[in-house]
């Protein structure tokens, strides 16, 4: 088994407030989380969207993220905070587990709401 780092190639798309001085999360360690939200017994993640259905609260939003599509490996595609954090003094580059963005590619699946290429955001629902 192997811890997790970032793959993230460019600045912008994560918000750095919990990054200190660091522009991109781009291979740092990625910390391990569980979410507790108390009094509300069901979750759902919602893959391309940042808000959550009525009667819905809303835990975080963000970018959905997964391993490389051409790695060979099961995939399961996570919600990353929008504003991730970051494991302190852990920019080696290990390439363990790798986390990338996961981009839209039509064709199974529909190009209606989807832009070919583009990431997809995230988000986090409690109720």
């Amino acid at each position: 088994m192997y811890g997790t780092e970032y793959r993230v190639n460019s600045a912008g798309y994560f918000s750095t407030d919990n990054m200190e001085s660091i522009a991109s999360p781009q291979d740092y360690d990625v910390p391990c989380s569980a979410c507790h939200a108390a009094g509300r017994c069901a979750h759902v993640m919602i893959p391309a969207r940042l808000s959550c259905p009525q009667g819905w609260s809303k835990e975080y939003s963000g970018y959905l993220m997964s391993s490389n599509h051409a790695h060979q490996s099961n995939k399961n595609f996570i919600c990353v905070d929008g504003a991730p954090n970051l494991v302190p003094g852990s920019s080696a580059n290990d390439n363990g587990a790798v986390l990338y963005l996961v981009e839209a590619a039509c064709g199974s699946l529909p190009c209606g709401p989807y832009i070919s290429g583009y990431e997809l955001t995230c988000v986090v629902c409690t109720k």
